[in-house]
């Protein structure tokens, strides 16, 4: 493989492993911002639909940083992997545009609503927007999920004499049997993401006595959430993935394991280290049988190793993919004990809120980085066990890259991406942390009446409230539909701001338009 194609593998990994690190929260977000406007509907806690608000404004930063990142992705198909699009074209731009047009309308759409909608259309549509929001969300995720999974496992399709694929069966790739594994799994992580940043930034109000309701709060829907999807992404979706790969990618199993050689009733590895020039483990900690059982129900089942296979047929990095591999499993073990851990305490008499027990809360506050590293030590390890193949079987890697590329275009590029993304995370950063610091306590802004206060000749100023409300929130208020319109202000005028906030949802959220106190 020439220095060109190497160096556009190393920017699309870069590029991609940066944008998904957004793309996973607002797809754990998503759904935990449903849970709790569900929770605020059902028990009329308006606490719920604070928070739920709170996380939408983090949610519209994070989305917006997805997109932003996300569009370099597909202009490097035909700027790196020129080759590639024009062999197999013809079928990824049927997901991926399906990606564009329908699920990414609907959550952007929706999105606004959700962030701007609240007081003129009523609280079930403000539901139903943060559902479309999920639904849309989740859905641009199966329809990548779909494009990734037809190059692991490629179906429905046709040589065209020209060499090119062409689709022949529209179903088959939609319903590709790689899909559903696959697709559990990723959302699975996803959700564990965004639990463990609500856990998280939950564990750091309780630990500095700031917003301690919305800290229980956020610890305790995001250990349950965190727990069950933890659970989830072990088994089934874990299971899953696995059977498949044992299936049609017997190498990139070998290669995960790091098995050298064919064994009969061949172990599971918890610690050690590859070393390719000997074909062997050092200092390895083996459950005995355990990898035959899992891939093929039977304690003494044969698993082949990576000397089954030709040399230009095995993985091309079996190091990093064997450490990506250990580096998920690993952690997403650590995240079953963490949450379990912490769902003891809380079910234990409350004991987790308690100050003898804030180590817990320490664990919860330091341990949101690490599904961020866990997802992105999944997509590793499945994009590196695919290799030498950019479509499994079908097109090798080398074959797929652009050959008008210098090294020094693509170097230059990647550079220019890093410095480009370094500033975009540190704005990301300085964003989400001035919004945490904020609080979930609503905001501050300043309000005019048609009539002149008797004692003072200035404008009387008062706290902002949420459209059903007239005095501050209490711990619990009922929602009261006689107060939807602010006082002052016309139904009509608020929907064309409605509008016009929708547009523009993104762009507002980003400035901060609005003055606050």
């Amino acid at each position: 493989m020439d220095t060109s194609t190497l160096l556009s593998r190393a920017q699309f990994a870069f590029t991609i492993g940066y944008h998904y690190l957004f793309p996973q929260l607002t797809m754990g977000l998503a759904l935990l911002i449903l849970i709790l406007k569900t929770l605020y509907l059902w028990r009329k806690d308006e606490r719920y639909n604070i928070a739920a608000r709170f996380w939408a404004r983090i949610f519209a930063i994070t989305f917006i940083m997805g997109v932003v990142t996300g569009i370099p992705m597909e202009f490097q198909f035909g700027t790196n992997w020129a080759r590639f699009s024009v062999f197999a074209g013809d079928i990824i731009a049927q997901t991926l545009a399906m990606e564009g047009a329908f699920a990414f309308f609907i959550e952007s759409a929706f999105l606004g609503i959700f962030l701007f909608g609240e007081h003129v259309f009523g609280q079930k549509i403000h539901w139903f927007s943060s559902f479309m929001v999920w639904l849309g969300t989740w859905a641009s995720g199966a329809f990548i999920i779909a494009s990734n999974a037809w190059m692991q496992h490629p179906v429905g399709y046709t040589v065209a004499a020209n060499g090119r694929l062409h689709i022949s069966d529209y179903w088959a790739v939609l319903f590709n049997s790689w899909i559903l594994p696959q697709y559990l799994h990723t959302m699975s992580g996803a959700v564990i993401t965004g639990s463990f940043v609500m856990s998280g930034l939950g564990a750091y109000y309780l630990l500095t006595k700031k917003y301690i309701d919305y800290g229980r709060l956020f610890v305790t829907l995001g250990m349950i959430v965190g727990l069950l999807a933890s659970g989830f992404q072990l088994f089934p979706s874990g299971d899953l993935e696995g059977l498949q790969v044992t299936a049609y990618q017997p190498a990139k199993l070998a290669g995960m394991e790091g098995l050298f050689q064919t064994e009969k009733g061949a172990g599971i590895v918890i610690i050690g280290q590859p070393d390719t020039a000997t074909g062997r483990l050092d200092n390895p900690i083996i459950v005995p049988n355990g990898l035959s059982f899992l891939t093929y129900r039977r304690w003494t089942a044969e698993v082949k190793g990576l000397n089954a296979f030709p040399p230009d047929q095995r993985p091309d990095s079996i190091e990093l993919l064997y450490y990506s591999y250990h580096i998920m499993v690993g952690l997403g073990t650590i995240f079953i004990g963490i949450m379990g851990l912490a769902f003891l305490l809380w079910l234990w008499g409350r004991r987790l809120f308690q100050s003898r027990w804030k180590g817990m809360l320490w664990i919860l506050m330091l341990a949101t980085p690490f599904p961020f590293i866990a997802n992105t030590a999944g997509w590793f390890t499945t994009e590196l066990g695919r290799q030498p193949w950019i479509v499994y079987g079908v097109l090798h890697t080398a074959q797929g890259s652009s050959t008008t590329l210098s090294v020094g275009n693509v170097l230059f590029t990647l550079l220019g991406f890093a410095g480009m993304y370094l500033l975009l995370g540190l704005l990301y950063v300085v964003l989400v942390v001035y919004e945490a610091l904020r609080g979930p306590e609503p905001a501050v802004e300043e309000t005019t009446t048609d009539e002149w206060q008797p004692a003072s000749s200035t404008y009387e100023q008062k706290h902002y409230q949420p459209a059903h409300e007239e005095h501050p929130p209490k711990e619990q208020l009922d929602y009261k539909p006689e107060n939807q319109a602010k006082k002052g202000s016309s139904k009509g005028v608020t929907a064309l701001e409605v509008i016009a906030g929708t547009i523009l949802a993104f762009v507002v959220e980003l400035i901060q338009l609005r003055r606050r106190k």
